[in-house]
């Protein structure tokens, strides 16, 4: 085998907590995507997902996964936080986004295209954006979204 001319790395940090040990906002955060993700439309796929927005204000922004018969026509609940927000608080930054799922069988992470979306506005603030995974009693953070695309595509990607 050939010697490689360079080898890329990217190591991440993937921090583990008890909810009870982590800040009361970011605990808000996960009790408030835990109780929007009862009410997920999710007809189809019978998994239900809730997302929080933390903005800079303090401010919690829930939303869950709305699917529908014509797919791909359904949005994760990240995105539709995400998008809720950037189109009514534009100018609020997002400190952190928690996700939650009552159906996930381990650790619920982002599917590609929520990672894509979160790095766009992790970007466009030009600050981190917090990832808070709640799954039973343990909270998984992320501290930015790169960490989620170790060798992302962004704005930069198109110059």
């Amino acid at each position: 085998m050939n010697v490689p001319k360079k080898i890329l790395e990217k190591n991440i940090q993937l921090k583990v907590f008890n909810i009870n040990d982590i800040p009361n906002n970011w605990q808000n955060l996960c009790v408030e995507a835990k109780r929007i993700s009862e009410q997920a439309y999710a007809p189809y796929s019978k998994f239900r997902v809730g997302a929080a927005v933390l903005l800079e204000d303090e401010s919690i922004i829930p939303a869950n996964n709305q699917e529908n018969a014509a797919y791909p026509s359904g949005l994760c609940a990240e995105r539709t936080a995400l998008f809720f927000c950037s189109a009514n608080f534009p100018n609020k930054k997002i400190i952190a986004v928690a996700i939650y799922s009552p159906d996930a069988i381990n650790m619920l992470t982002p599917c590609g295209a929520c990672r894509q979306v979160m790095l766009e506005y992790e970007q466009k603030q030009q600050r981190n954006i917090i990832t808070i995974l709640y799954y039973k009693d343990d909270v998984y953070v992320l501290n930015s979204v790169k960490d989620w695309l170790p060798f992302e595509f962004g704005s930069e990607s198109l110059r």
